[in-house]
């Protein structure tokens, strides 16, 4: 008997001397993602059941991702569902999970529910990384990391 493995959620929690409502805003404000996601920008208006997209902050149309807000809970707790436009049977969803422990934000970002064989799980296994390192840099020092242009991490973990 074939079974058929599915990908395991990726999991990734990264802890942010910040405030849960700051890292909120950079998750979910175009102004900020802009400057930790390599020129990216998610755009939304954040309410359960409404369409979100990421791409690039100058081209409105050239979408990467796209998806719907399943639950928005500012500022502790986000699910979005996660697909290329091009390949929208890759679906996928991402919980963003903001706690504040003392005076830092401990952000859980778990990326799963991956069909089989998805391409996108291994996209986002090699962005994610660099983008929430990125996050992070940015709000604790006000610069983000030179993730560069669509080739690279930041196209990887939008896409």
């Amino acid at each position: 008997m074939k079974t058929t493995q599915t990908k395991p959620d990726l999991v990734y929690t990264t802890y942010i001397r910040s405030t849960p409502q700051k890292v909120w805003n950079a998750i979910t404000n175009p102004e900020f993602t802009d400057q930790y996601w390599g020129g990216q920008i998610n755009r939304s208006d954040w309410k359960p059941g409404s369409p979100w997209q990421h791409g690039p902050r100058d081209q409105e149309d050239d979408i990467w991702v796209s998806g719907l807000v399943v639950e928005s809970v500012p500022p502790t707790r986000l699910v979005l569902t996660w697909a290329d436009p091009d390949a929208p049977e890759d679906l996928s969803r991402v919980t963003f999970l903001l706690a504040a422990e003392d005076d830092l934000v401990r952000l859980d970002v778990i990326h799963g529910d991956f069909v089989p064989d998805s391409v996108m799980a291994g996209k986002v296994s090699q962005g994610w990384p660099r983008v929430l390192s990125s996050l992070k840099s940015f709000l604790e020092t006000g610069q983000g990391l030179p993730l560069g242009c669509k080739s690279n991490a930041a196209h990887a973990a939008a896409s």
